[in-house]
């Protein structure tokens, strides 16, 4: 036993206590695990308002797990933020949890897995990060039918630097986990959800790329002065 230990990498004694860790909180919160699978937000309530420090952390967790392995429905999520903590503070904590975990599965498969995963996924996928970096990743954040786990990964598997896949990140959850709010909080109707929603992703993608091409020609326009003005 003390051999295998001993020859257990750092990567991999990570890996298994991570692992472990995950299997404790699966252990210990069987029970509201079961609620959320079943998707009674009612019951999760009742049970996480009694100790709303353990809410926060437990809903956490929850948004980590949703990044790793997208086993929870991410509007499920969000709407169970808004029911404990209000509509404002629950997109908030929803937000910020959503790009921390975001951030965690980036450096997990980057620095742990890496070596584990880069076979099972298609390298032209990973090259058109590698090609197109931000751009990529905020509109993955804003398409509802792309896995928030498959984009975590797959930016960890590419070069895409930490910065623009922050900031891509920061910015695409913000406005798609802010229209998913806006269901749950009955501000969108049920006849108009979809079609409001494709019409808010649609602007923000025309909004994205009109920046691109305005930066674009001003720093054309600055190369043209450059050139008659040396």
């Amino acid at each position: 036993m003390k051999t295998i230990l001993n020859k257990l990498t750092k990567r991999q004694w990570l890996l298994w206590c991570g692992l472990f860790l995950f299997g404790l909180f699966f252990t210990f919160n069987r029970d509201l695990i079961m609620l959320l699978w079943n998707g009674d937000i009612e019951e999760i309530r009742k049970f996480l308002n009694k100790n709303m420090g353990y809410a926060l952390f437990f809903m956490f967790l929850v948004m980590l797990i949703q990044n790793s392995f997208t086993i929870f429905p991410l509007i499920l999520v969000i709407t169970i933020n808004m029911t404990l903590f209000g509509f404002i503070n629950g997109f908030i904590w929803s937000w910020l949890t959503g790009v921390l975990a975001s951030l965690l599965v980036y450096y997990g498969v980057r620095y742990i897995f890496q070596e584990v995963i880069a076979e099972k996924f298609n390298t032209k996928l990973i090259e058109k990060i590698d090609a197109n970096g931000f751009s990529y990743v905020f509109q993955a954040r804003i398409f509802p039918f792309v896995p928030t786990s498959l984009v975590n990964i797959v930016a960890g598997l590419s070069t895409i630097r930490l910065l623009p896949y922050l900031l891509a990140t920061s910015i695409g959850n913000f406005i798609y986990f802010f229209i998913l709010a806006l269901i749950p909080a009955g501000i969108l109707s049920a006849n108009w959800d979809e079609y409001i929603i494709w019409i808010i992703i649609a602007a923000a993608i025309l909004l994205f790329y009109l920046s691109k091409v305005m930066k674009r020609k001003r720093n054309m326009t600055r190369d043209d002065k450059d050139k008659l003005f040396p």
